[in-house]
């Protein structure tokens, strides 16, 4: 044979027909064909991810189940814990302003501390020894009471007989005037502290090394966070969620605290026009009353109607200073404060009462009072990271496996597609 025909012989093709043979399908190394080793890979891999979902869906549901329960058996430590890490943002802008007039860190913590609790000290001894004072008078104003109820009680009589001799009764009992001892009011926050029980004196000191410790590393702590990500894009994401969470708690505290503060001076003043003694402790308790949405004025208005009931003589008189601060809060509710808080920090309402509910369950009064700051925090941390599809997560994402016979019950399905899922 010569070169040309050795040449020419590979591009012959082989058997004779112009066709070429096709051989048996390849195999992998453990016999099978590799389409069929890539289908069982692909299903295992897929049952495997299907497990590890309903593995954290579990642990997820656990988690929230069981955080509401640790949280209120150790309130000791997580409620001054909260405080003070809620206090502490909001306090930040202030440590940055000093900060930025070449202020020491340590010091300029020193300072937002002093001014954070001389404020306190001054909002407890305008509400807090005044109120003592005047609620000690409550013995000896339930006759008073009483008469102002009277024609309240006849009215309701008339719809319900079995209310209104229950109510007459209760009504006709001889009051006792009970001997009330003599106890002076707290003046201050370490007044307050020292006639409370060794826990609170502890929490109270807690909660302020954590604010301290907390402001005093600051600028370190954020600049290790942010430059310790592994990619120019986390570290700006955390730098930006850092700097969210800071301005929407700042703004929201700083914004109502002043709103608050305006709301009681106006109630304050409104109060004192019509007669009503300590005027400046009820603008103390409308102010305070209205860091609590929705639930707060309404404890406002009924401790404002105790208090006139025990001052005035006239039913109609009494009811004034409740009905008064009422209506300055519905002003203030729905033209001031979404003029004055826009669109950047509207919170829908059906969370505000999860969140109420919520953490008024796991720690009384002061998770009311802490329901809305940490509810913006949740809600910058979950915008930054992306809100969980829970439905997708259980139904579309093959989390939840069905039966092969209910998968297709649609009409229009061709043989094929029945076939393929066991129509």
């Amino acid at each position: 044979m010569t070169d040309e025909g050795l040449r020419q012989e590979p591009s012959q093709p082989l058997g004779g027909g112009g066709a070429v043979a096709e051989g048996p399908p390849a195999e992998s190394a453990f016999g099978l064909p590799i389409a069929v080793g890539v289908e069982d890979a692909m299903r295992i891999a897929q049952r495997r991810d299907r497990l590890l979902a309903a593995l954290t869906l579990t642990a997820g549901v656990g988690l929230i189940l069981a955080m509401p329960f640790a949280l209120k058996a150790g309130a000791e430590f997580f409620l001054p814990l909260t405080i003070a890490l809620v206090i502490s943002v909001a306090l930040v802008p202030v440590l940055e302003w000093l900060e930025r007039r070449h202020v020491p860190s340590p010091l300029a913590a020193i300072l937002c501390i002093l001014v954070f609790l001389i404020a306190a000290n001054i909002a407890i001894a305008a509400i807090l020894v005044p109120a003592t004072d005047f609620f000690r008078l409550l013995p000896t104003r339930l006759d008073r009471i009483q008469s102002n109820l009277a024609p309240l009680l006849d009215l309701y009589s008339s719809l319900e007989k079995y209310v209104n001799k229950t109510l007459r009764q209760v009504a006709s009992t001889p009051i006792k005037q009970p001997a009330t001892a003599g106890v002076a009011a707290p003046g201050s926050i370490l007044e307050l502290a020292a006639t409370s029980a060794p826990a609170v004196i502890v929490q109270f000191l807690f909660g302020v090394l954590i604010v301290f410790f907390f402001l005093s590393g600051w600028t370190r702590m954020r600049r290790q966070t942010i430059t310790g990500r592994t990619s120019f894009d986390g570290a700006m994401a955390t730098a930006r969620v850092i700097q969210d969470i800071v301005d929407d708690v700042s703004a929201y505290l700083g914004t109502i605290t002043v709103i608050n503060i305006l709301l009681g001076i106006v109630t304050g003043t409104a109060l004192w026009f019509i007669g009503m003694p300590y005027p400046a402790m009820w603008g103390g308790i409308v102010a305070l009353l209205n860091y609590i949405p929705y639930f707060g004025p309404v404890i406002g208005a009924f401790l404002l109607a105790l208090g006139g009931l025990m001052t005035f003589s006239d039913i109609w008189m009494a009811l004034l200073p409740p009905a008064l601060m009422y209506g300055l809060h519905l002003v203030e509710a729905n033209a001031i404060t979404p003029f004055v808080v826009g669109h950047r920090l509207t919170i829908s309402p059906l969370l505000i009462l999860i969140s109420l509910s919520f953490w008024g369950w796991v720690w009384g009064t002061s998770g009311a009072l802490l329901a809305v700051p940490l509810l913006i925090i949740l809600q910058t941390v979950i915008k930054a990271a992306g809100k969980p599809d829970i439905a997708g997560f259980l139904f579309e994402h093959g989390t939840l496996v069905q039966p092969k016979a209910g998968r297709n019950r649609r009409r229009g399905d061709p043989p094929e597609a029945q076939r393929e899922t066991g129509g």
